[in-house]
């Protein structure tokens, strides 16, 4: 979110290092975008008619240069490692990079570029055996419309048919949609890599779409209720436990979720203790005003309140940040575990150090959280 005003950079990077290789989210035969060492990000594209092309990152704009055959070419300072939506600015007109694949994020479907991280082998695909991600369309009655949800079963799902297996719901975060987790999460490569390392336990995990609104018969135009909680409960894992080998007691679901998804998940888990015995938030807890205090009687209905009871209830309570995220996240989870302490809940608190609120610090969280599901 605060990367979505940003100022522009007028003059040409200096002193870069010229050991550029080309992006691994790039098109197939595409050589850019290119990446260099130091994480400077390379753009070009051919606009002979443009006045001005801008490569739009992190929140600055950094002006190319057109060559005499109208190709334009230019680069950003250094970025963070991991994972980065981008775009190209074509004379005021903001545009994908015709280089890369496109991913669905900041409301739209755009670029996105890896800058190399120091653990990407969490996330790596290697040789080792491979579960399958599926794609599960279904009407929702709630809804009224169709819906989409992806559906990761592990490498051993096909080989012992009467082995059920445990289920985490995952979520995305705002202005995204159930392709983030497969696409940009590499969810499925982590937990591929964490079994065969035998450091995660053999498990299902369902990716649906957060925005779900309930159905209105009227004309009225008022704005329709949320009803992701409803769909969750009543449709999609009702329809999860009959399609798959689920095991369906509490203490095989666990659900968790990044930033909106944070949110939204430590709703339905509160709400649904009998559903879920484990929560994971990544950047996020649950939609409140930052704060030097939370008070444990009101908050969602004083879920908290009875700190030996959810300790009972949940066998793990794992809360997740990058060390360099803005502002509202440090402080409003900050407040919550101020809260949790008071309440002596137990919880697992991680930093993802010289990570902001992007994809690195939810893949690094994904994979510390699942190590402790199901045991």
């Amino acid at each position: 979110m605060a990367l979505c005003i940003g100022s522009v950079s007028f003059a040409q990077t200096t002193n870069v290092k010229e050991d550029f290789k080309p992006s691994e989210v790039n098109q197939p035969g595409k050589a850019f975008p290119q990446i260099n060492s130091d994480g400077c990000v390379r753009a070009q594209i051919a606009a002979p008619e443009a006045k001005m092309v801008q490569l739009d990152i992190g929140g600055v704009k950094y002006n190319m240069v057109k060559d005499a055959s109208g190709l334009w070419m230019g680069e950003s300072a250094p970025q963070d490692e991991g994972f980065h939506y981008y775009q190209l600015n074509i004379d005021g007109a903001s545009v994908p990079d015709p280089g890369t694949r496109y991913f669905y994020g900041a409301g739209r479907w755009g670029s996105g570029i890896e800058i190399p991280a120091s653990d990407k082998e969490i996330y790596a695909l290697k040789d080792v055996a491979h579960g399958l991600v599926s794609e599960l369309n279904y009407f929702s009655v709630i809804t009224k419309a169709w819906r989409r949800c992806f559906v990761y079963t592990p490498p051993c799902y096909d080989k012992n048919l009467d082995q059920r297996y445990p289920v985490l719901y995952l979520q995305h975060g705002s202005f995204e949609d159930e392709t983030g987790w497969p696409a940009q999460g590499h969810a499925n490569l982590i937990l591929d890599n964490l079994i065969a390392e035998k450091k995660a336990v053999p498990m299902i995990i369902v990716m649906d779409n957060g925005y779900a609104f309930k159905a209105q018969d009227d004309a009225a135009g008022a704005r329709p209720a949320m009803a992701f909680e409803e769909v969750m409960m009543q449709e999609i894992v009702p329809m999860i436990d009959a399609r798959f080998r689920t095991l369906t007691d509490r203490k095989s679901r666990a659900i968790a979720g990044l930033s909106m998804g944070a949110n939204q998940t430590m709703r339905i888990a509160m709400n649904n203790l009998g559903h879920f015995a484990y929560y994971g938030g990544f950047s996020g807890t649950a939609n409140y005003p930052s704060a030097s205090e939370l008070n444990a009687e009101i908050f969602l209905n004083g879920a908290f309140n009875d700190g030996k009871k959810v300790n009972e209830q949940l066998k793990v309570l794992w809360l997740g940040v990058g060390t360099k995220e803005p502002e509202p996240f440090p402080g409003s989870i900050g407040a919550f575990r101020n809260m949790l302490d008071k309440q002596g809940i137990k919880y697992v608190f991680y930093q993802s150090e010289g990570t902001e609120h992007e994809w690195l610090t939810w893949r690094r969280s994904l994979f510390q959280y699942a190590q402790l599901l199901f045991k």
